[in-house]
């Protein structure tokens, strides 16, 4: 059976092997047209950018000569894409601040494009999503005590990338 596991381990990886030795990689006039067709389509970080420029064989200064011509031309812009992100993933995942931030700094973002993205957050709507999250957690969950409740709701909270203070503020002033 260990046999059968390692033959197997080993035709997978052949046959990614030979994947990459089939791999046609892109001309310079292709990945020009090929990543501004990218970049148009959604908003993307430096990052992804130079990992599909990389991944489809473009390195070195002819990499830079084009993700230098994309920022020129206005196809790449870090600080639009934070607040796309940041923006998107909050309206239509209802993610909180930190889940948000810790994913643009998971994609190379800037401190200072992830500040200006976090900023496209309203406040008052930012408490209004997480107290409907609170309310529809509390409906929808079972909880033996009271300890119990607050620590399922906390951990929800907290994973859909909330600020503790918040949370605490809200479970406190929602406790009484």
């Amino acid at each position: 059976m260990a046999d059968h596991r390692r033959s197997a381990i080993f035709v997978m990886a052949y046959d990614d092997f030979e994947q990459d030795k089939r791999k046609t990689f892109w001309t310079a006039d292709e990945a020009v047209d090929k990543i501004r067709r990218y970049c148009a389509l959604q908003e993307r970080s430096h990052s992804e950018v130079r990992s599909k420029l990389l991944d489809n064989g473009i390195y070195g200064d002819l990499l830079e000569e084009i993700i230098s011509d994309l920022i020129a031309d206005n196809f790449l812009d870090e600080e639009r894409f934070a607040r796309s992100f940041a923006r998107g993933k909050f309206r239509m995942k209802k993610w909180g601040k930190n889940k948000i931030r810790q994913e643009l700094k998971l994609r190379q973002v800037s401190d200072y494009s992830i500040r200006a993205g976090l900023s496209e957050i309203d406040d008052a709507e930012y408490m209004d999503v997480l107290h409907s999250l609170y309310e529809k957690k509390e409906k929808t969950s079972k909880f033996l005590n009271k300890y119990d409740k607050m620590k399922k709701l906390t951990d929800y909270l907290l994973q859909k990338g909330y600020e503790y203070e918040l949370i605490n503020a809200l479970l406190r002033k929602n406790d009484t």
